[in-house]
């Protein structure tokens, strides 16, 4: 009798991935979730880029962030699936330890559409608010708190 493996959809997918290995709990997990080559699509108002990212490359990238940021929470704030299209907002906040003291938070917000096939992320496009970052980092009391609000 064979046994058959499902494979599951792309939102469990990219669920499983941003949990693990996006918000940073568990990086070297990217195996798991993203094809041997994955098309990184980055689109920000500077210039549009693609990288070829491996699982190794990503699980790289993300321990990079929590270098630069330090521990940091990710908080998806929407995600819907259509397909083998998972599209997906958040809100990322860390600390930028090279800039400020460690008690500003500095928050990211990105959307990310990613393309899964067979199980795994195999492409996706990000779009981040780089120009937000660089503010809060050149104006630390205008710098929204943890909660989403603005501080005082």
């Amino acid at each position: 009798m064979s046994t058959m493996t499902q494979t599951p959809g792309p939102e469990i997918v990219v669920r499983g991935f941003l949990e693990e290995v996006r918000s940073g709990n568990h990086p070297d997990d990217a195996h798991r979730y993203l094809a041997d080559v994955v098309l990184a699509h980055q689109l920000t108002g500077e210039q549009e880029t693609t990288l070829r990212r491996t699982p190794a490359d990503y699980a790289d990238h993300v321990r990079d962030m929590i270098n630069d940021h330090g521990r940091f929470t990710l908080d998806v704030l929407t995600l819907v699936a259509n397909a083998d299209l998972v599209a997906v907002t958040w809100r990322q906040t860390g600390e930028h330890h090279p800039h400020v003291p460690a008690a500003a938070p500095v928050i990211e917000l990105a959307s990310c559409t990613y393309r899964v096939h067979d199980g795994r992320i195999v492409e996706y496009w990000l779009l981040l608010d780089r120009l937000g970052i660089e503010h809060q980092l050149e104006n630390p009391t205008s710098r929204p708190d943890r909660s989403g609000g603005d501080r005082p």
